[in-house]
């Protein structure tokens, strides 16, 4: 909302070198965002170069951003930079384009099409776990993202991936090391120069255009229907705009997209969790008996993933404590004001869930592990964004309800067979990419349960 009576800034850190602010968010970005929350409260202001950068720690007002005013906004410098790699996928376009492209991938991700992925999701779940040896140190990081990688494949694209997930992933883990230099102001200038980053980079992304394409060519050729998303996509038509389809470039943007977004940000909340369980055997121990009790042995099912409270329950902190998605950007295209504070177009506003998400004001002891912060009251006591971990309004992660499924029902097929614990002197770091990452992945030493 605009005003012209709102002409003060909110407070923050005002340094007297213009680049400490920059510095400081490069060095440690976990640090800085929550040292501006704890210093200066819901709302905060800083400078980078000639930007004014906002902080929001409020949940009112980051609805007001993302839902009530959303059309004041664009995505944030970061992922319009990463059109570079992403294209105009659904993560990266604005507009009426990036409606259209909702429209035509939203039914690949109703309820119904969703619970009929779950049985490939626990056959590669437990295709995993038969791989497994007692004993053995693996790096669970890892692991989660070949797994996610293989169910993302296989339900989305109709592909089997898992004999190439390893060399796929590492190509995925090479263009998310290299979101911090797309995210520079100079990177494309930077991009230029024959720096081997620069190479690493052009050749990992030439390796998953090339996989994406395949899958594009194969099923254009085939022209076979296989209920998966890249086959909606193919045939869908756009009823309520000029009745096209998607262009093959355009298909390798979302497929791009869901790529990277839709395993990514399941294998780090599934690696946390192993991570939290391992620091938390009591935790651990009641997931495991609501597992053998729901499940009695079997392999779970779509019906079962209701009944499956308490993991649920686990994801959920796992997610609080440790976000996936740990930050959201916007831009302001027009003057807009908070809390009487003037807020001038082409500001950049920062929402974190990873800061939200520890504001002791909605979870008291805000380091803690404790699932039961999501009972169904805990839940109703808190306001909405206080907890986003798939962001909101029209921008709601497409994937949510896909991830909900995968992350419970592979926690339950794993949790009846083992148990993880960490590397003894393995270091435990985080590492915020596009993604909230362990840094140096996470070594657990695998225990068959009794």
């Amino acid at each position: 909302m605009t005003t012209a009576a709102a002409a003060t800034l909110p407070p923050g850190p005002r340094p007297l070198i213009p680049a400490v602010n920059f510095l400081s968010l490069r060095r440690n970005r976990l640090k800085f965002l929550q040292g501006l929350a704890n210093e200066y409260g819901e709302l905060a202001h800083f400078m980078l170069g000639p930007v004014p950068v906002f902080l929001l720690n409020n949940p009112d007002a980051i609805r007001d951003v993302l839902i009530t005013h959303n059309k004041n906004f664009m995505k944030g410098e970061g992922l319009q930079r990463a059109k570079r790699l992403l294209g105009e996928g659904l993560l990266t376009s604005e507009g009426e384009f990036h409606l259209r492209q909702r429209r035509l991938a939203q039914p690949a991700f109703h309820r119904q099409r969703i619970a009929g992925y779950a049985t490939t999701m626990v056959e590669y779940a437990a295709q995993m776990s038969a791989e497994w040896q007692a004993g053995e140190t693996r790096d669970i990081a890892r692991e989660m993202m070949r797994l996610t990688l293989a169910i993302a494949g296989k339900t989305l694209f109709g592909t089997d991936v898992i004999h190439e997930a390893d060399e796929i992933g590492d190509a995925l883990s090479t263009t998310m090391a290299a979101f911090n230099r797309l995210t520079l102001p100079f990177s494309q200038l930077i991009e230029r120069l024959p720096l081997p980053s620069v190479q690493r980079f052009k050749q990992a992304k030439k390796r998953l255009d090339e996989t994406i394409y395949r899958m594009i060519n194969e099923r254009r050729q085939s022209g076979a229907d296989h209920g998966d998303l890249l086959s909606m996509l193919i045939q869908a038509r756009d009823t309520e705009g000029d009745g096209t389809g998607m262009t093959d470039e355009q298909l390798r943007d979302e497929a791009m997209t869901i790529f990277l977004a839709g395993h990514e940000t399941t294998a780090n909340a599934l690696t946390w969790t192993w991570y939290l369980l391992s620091q938390n055997p009591d935790v651990e121990a009641r997931l495991q008996a609501e597992a053998d009790a729901v499940l009695g042995g079997h392999l779970p099912t779509a019906e079962d993933y209701p009944r499956l409270k308490y993991t649920e329950m686990v994801l959920a902190e796992s997610m609080r404590l440790y976000p996936p998605a740990w930050i959201i950007g916007r831009r302001a295209l027009g003057d807009y004001e908070i809390n009487g504070y003037h807020i001038p177009a082409g500001a950049i506003l920062l929402m974190s869930q990873y800061v939200m998400h520890h504001n002791p004001k909605y979870f008291p002891d805000p380091e803690r592990f404790d699932p039961e912060r999501w009972t169904p009251e805990a839940k109703e006591a808190r306001p909405q964004f206080s907890y986003f971990p798939f962001g909101g309004g029209p921008r709601l992660c497409i994937g949510e309800n896909f991830a909900w499924m995968e992350g419970v029902l592979v926690l339950a097929t794993l949790a009846q067979q083992w148990q993880m614990r960490l590397a003894p002197g393995h270091p435990v770091e985080l590492e915020p990419l596009v993604t909230l990452r362990p840094k140096h992945g996470m070594k657990m030493t695998l225990a068959r349960r009794a």
